[in-house]
């Protein structure tokens, strides 16, 4: 089985003016020098056109922060899976807790959505995480089976789908999982694709995400299983973003 190459993705949020591409740049230069690990920024909409012709024939590839089911309609404000391609976009995020919690998003809206990103020829990014009452209830594992089984449709049983656990209560917050507890989700995950896809499932890249800082990027992205990181906070700067990059290596 060939190795699984190390991804980093930084998604901005509702974060971003235009002075933003200057840090872009940066991360470019940074970034040649980076062979072992893919690269992705997940910029506002706002900023997508413009992110995405800087990075045209650089390392880091663009990706989409949310995207609609449909491929067109009346529905003012989506943007579709197709437009992120026509952007020139590879990845899409799915599913980010943010999503789930302020907008109502259940499982079944993001297996469709990640449906939609596979039918636009895209990679979907998808988001599962337990709440710290969760965490305290001792229903991690139960409740990230459960969104793992709803929210990856079958279209998305592809080798070149990403899996984002995100803890809901280390995002933002400084708080991180021990070692020990991302090791354990991790490794769930990881027996849960191989039972639903099989040899694709294998191959799924698990990305680890909640406050992913330089100065700890490294412990975690050693931890068995963790394939890389979707990054946060830490993904608006050049320097922040490219160390935890480095520590991929």
């Amino acid at each position: 089985m060939a190795e699984r190459r190390k991804l980093v993705a930084g998604n901005w949020k509702m974060n971003g003016l235009r002075t933003a591409l200057l840090e872009v740049e940066s991360m470019i230069a940074g970034a040649r020098a980076l062979g072992r690990v893919d690269l992705a920024i997940c910029p506002p909409a706002t900023l997508a056109s413009q992110v995405g012709d800087v990075l045209q024939g650089s390392p880091i590839g663009l990706g989409g922060q949310d995207c609609h089911a449909k491929a067109n309609g009346a529905f003012t404000g989506d943007v579709s899976a197709e437009m992120w391609a026509d952007l020139g976009a590879r990845f899409v995020i799915v599913g980010h807790s943010e999503r789930r919690q302020h907008h109502g998003e259940t499982d079944a809206i993001v297996a469709a959505k990640a449906a939609a990103v596979c039918r636009a020829g895209l990679i979907p990014i998808i988001c599962v995480g337990e709440s710290l009452a969760e965490r305290d209830a001792g229903k991690t594992l139960a409740v990230i089976a459960t969104q793992l089984a709803g929210s990856i449709p079958d279209e998305a049983g592809r080798a070149d789908t990403v899996i984002a656990y995100e803890p809901v209560w280390a995002i933002g917050t400084g708080r991180t999982p021990t070692v020990a507890q991302v090791e354990e989700v991790h490794q769930a995950v990881g027996r849960a694709l191989d039972a639903r896809f099989g040899a694709a499932g294998l191959q799924i890249r698990v990305l680890y995400g909640g406050s992913v800082k330089p100065d700890n990027a490294a412990e975690l992205m050693a931890v068995a299983g963790v394939d890389g990181a979707l990054v946060g906070g830490a993904s608006l700067k050049a320097a922040d973003f490219l160390a935890i990059a480095r520590a991929c290596g």
